[in-house]
């Protein structure tokens, strides 16, 4: 009976599976893919610049953390998640100020990204390559990358630079 049911089903779905291979290739519409506003910049000469790795450092329990990664690969880069208890010391090691921390802390190119900075952010700081230690959003503003919300609001903030010397200055201004 069961081999029965399973050769009926397969006789009836026949005529659809041919019809499908026997469209001629003029007449089959293939979907483009998306052209990405995040996409790696083309250089001087054609080349496009690879975004390097980015390894980022957070709790196991965060989840807003995992939504900004997610923000970070749907911009084209490749994230490597670590996840450790403490972050203390990984943000005394890179030189995050006091005061300016917030969950997760990254590291690319060279230079620590601490909290919900977004990718585009990054990509200018890559592109610029200040001599600075990082970035850093302090605190989770309401509807910076990892901390949206369904109304679309966002908490004005500010991205700031950090100097080698560890003083801050405003990179970016985001919401209104």
């Amino acid at each position: 009976m069961k081999t029965t049911i399973n050769l009926l089903a397969l006789i009836a779905l026949t005529p659809m599976f041919a019809m499908a291979q026997a469209t001629p290739p003029s007449q089959k519409t293939v979907p483009k893919p998306p052209a990405s506003p995040t996409a790696p910049a083309a250089r001087p000469g054609g080349l496009i610049a690879a975004l390097p790795v980015m390894r980022v450092h957070k709790t196991a329990t965060c989840g807003c953390c995992k939504v900004w990664i997610k923000h970070m690969e749907n911009a084209g880069f490749r994230v490597e998640a670590r996840d450790i208890d403490d972050l203390g010391p990984v943000k005394e090691r890179l030189g995050v100020p006091y005061g300016k921390g917030s969950c997760h802390t990254a590291e690319v190119g060279g230079y620590f990204i601490e909290g919900h900075v977004p990718a585009a952010d990054i990509k200018r700081l890559l592109a610029e390559k200040p001599d600075a230690k990082g970035l850093t959003v302090p605190g989770m503003p309401l509807g910076s990358p990892g901390m949206e919300v369904p109304d679309g609001t966002v908490q004005p903030y500010a991205v700031e630079l950090v100097g080698r010397d560890g003083k801050t200055r405003v990179y970016s201004r985001h919401g209104k």
